[in-house]
């Protein structure tokens, strides 16, 4: 199997990082609980070439020195939750109730400008499908796989098992053959845990198993990383000290993946595939006085690419153990924690607060086991949309119960540059682009923001001084930044150069470079889905 180990040694990717020799690295080690060390974080590119995303500050990667203060951001709940719930004979199938993806996906597809969704309909049985115009309000559509149903998979079918738990569903736009634009990578039973690999072009009539693996880790899953043009299967492992944590491994293309996935038990990995990551000791405990002692586990880690980043879903489990689930009629508490990763494999966690937490309250549909869905996030105008699945208090069997949650942030809103009336700064280290024109993602209506350029030796290029620069006062996720006298960037394109924001009463959450006075982007989610109408 080819893979990225076979690459040369120390290249660098897109933004400047140097891979270490050893790729990918070996980290996790099963007797700690540290935090994961971000290698580019503690040594940063001399010279970062910002031509792919929106350059988000999450983390100092993009900063040498600043007055403005982080604040990390939540995303608000829909009114309308869950926005999708079970409402078919079929979703009541096995035990309880399920209408939730677990992981499942959740893409607005291009080709037709529709949201579509892949949920386990029914427990652990059936995968559904539905469509929608906004996001919000979903379709169950008549299909012809079950005729009468929205099924797509079930046993029964040809080549379908009796049970499937983790299901990842990826929608491939760069697929060169149009039969492989979605693509299926399903934990399926059948003599154990086997992950299968299926492909399709319209996500509902899928092929036989093009592979079939035997896989320990029946809660694992698969994302691509466009970055570096891999696929990377994030496996679930186990240790005696750290309980439940993850193996990573990676390859060229999803067939290479499926082909060689290894049969991980325990700690123990193989066939490429490296300890990865788990809960540390920065995560948080079951506020529940009952299990608040016992250590946190990595549930689950769901990962996709958002605009010059990948973001990381952390599924954080905090007790209680499946049998005292089943015992005291619970469900197991798993809130979803957020990280993010530039190389695609080392994370920072900068913000222990619960990204999309469970309300651990009786009567809600959300009261435990919260998961996060296949496909990350979904842009919709200026916010993202972040589809989940809860679980109420079962009113039959344990770990049913499930319906689909939306969780809706600001376009870029992970964390934001703050101050208030005095002037702030922010500049960033040395950076190349080769667009033309400045935008910036910043809520200063009352306030003014103004941007220098420097040059390497910090000092001012007169073109573009802040005392030329027209005084933004706007609450804007997409703002183009002017300067009298200069139509655009061109004659410092190519760098490098760095940037010095001038900030008051307001807040930065990003900036970019662009080819074009839209302010269109080559990262990831943006340049992917076209805005659906009804969506503001």
């Amino acid at each position: 199997m080819s893979s990225t180990s076979e690459q040369p040694a120390r290249r660098p990717i897109y933004n400047g990082i140097e891979l270490p020799a050893e790729w990918p690295p070996r980290h996790l080690d099963p007797e700690r609980f540290d935090p994961m060390p971000v290698p580019y974080l503690e040594n940063p590119p001399p010279v970062i070439p910002i031509d792919v995303g929106r350059q988000l500050f999450v983390d100092d990667f993009l900063i040498a020195h600043t007055t403005l203060k982080r604040t990390f951001h939540q995303p608000v709940m829909h009114a309308e939750n869950p926005v999708l719930k079970p409402d078919r004979p079929w979703e009541r199938e096995s035990r309880g109730w399920f209408a939730a993806p677990f992981s499942g996906g959740v893409w607005l597809d291009p080709a037709d400008g529709l949201f579509k969704m892949w949920y386990h309909g029914g427990y652990l049985t059936s995968i559904c499908y539905a469509t929608s115009t906004d996001g919000i309000h979903w379709e169950k559509p008549d299909l012809d796989v079950v005729p009468g149903t929205n099924i797509v998979l079930r046993e029964g079918l040809p080549g379908a098992s009796p049970h499937r738990d983790s299901v990842t569903v990826w929608l491939d736009v760069n697929a060169r053959d149009p039969s492989q634009r979605f693509k299926y990578f399903g934990v399926e039973s059948g003599r154990g845990w086997r992950l299968v690999y299926r492909t399709s072009n319209d996500g509902i009539h899928w092929s036989d198993a093009l592979s079939t693996n035997r896989i320990s880790g029946d809660r694992s899953t698969v994302f691509h990383n466009p970055f570096r043009d891999v696929w990377a299967l994030s496996q679930r492992i186990h240790s005696g000290v750290v309980g439940r944590c993850r193996s990573y491994m990676e390859a060229q293309t999803a067939e290479q993946l499926a082909a060689g996935v290894p049969l991980n038990q325990g700690m123990d990995t193989e066939g490429g595939s490296v300890r990865w990551t788990g809960a540390d000791r920065l995560d948080p405990h079951n506020p529940d006085p009952r299990w608040s002692h016992l250590q946190p586990q990595l549930y689950n880690l769901d990962a996709a690419p958002y605009e010059s980043l990948m973001l990381g879903f952390f599924s954080v489990w905090q007790g209680p153990e499946n049998g005292d689930c089943h015992t005291l009629g619970l469900q197991k508490r798993n809130d979803i924690l957020i990280g993010f990763s530039r190389d695609g494999f080392h994370w920072d966690r900068p913000n222990r607060e619960c990204f999309i937490p469970c309300s651990w309250e009786e009567g809600s549909w959300r009261f435990g086991n919260v998961q996060s869905v296949g496909g990350g996030c979904v842009e919709a105008g200026d916010h993202l949309y972040f589809y989940f699945s809860g679980r109420a208090i079962p009113k039959g069997d344990w770990d049913a119960d499930a319906a689909t949650g939306l969780a809706v942030l600001r376009r870029d809103g992970f964390a934001s540059m703050d101050t208030g009336a005095d002037v702030a700064t922010l500049t960033t280290r040395p950076v190349t682009f080769n667009g033309k024109h400045l935008f910036v993602n910043v809520d200063c209506p009352q306030g003014e923001m103004r941007v220098d350029v420097l040059d390497q030796a910090g000092n001012v290029i007169d073109l573009f001084s802040a005392e030329t620069c027209e005084s933004v006062r706007a609450d804007s996720t997409r703002h183009r930044v002017r300067w009298r006298g200069s139509d655009d960037l061109s004659p410092v394109a190519g760098g490098p150069v760095r940037f010095r924001v001038h900030l008051t009463r307001g807040r930065l959450y990003s900036l970019w470079a662009s080819r074009e006075r839209s302010g269109i982007t080559d990262g990831y989610v943006g340049r992917r889905a076209r805005t659906p109408k009804g969506v503001s």
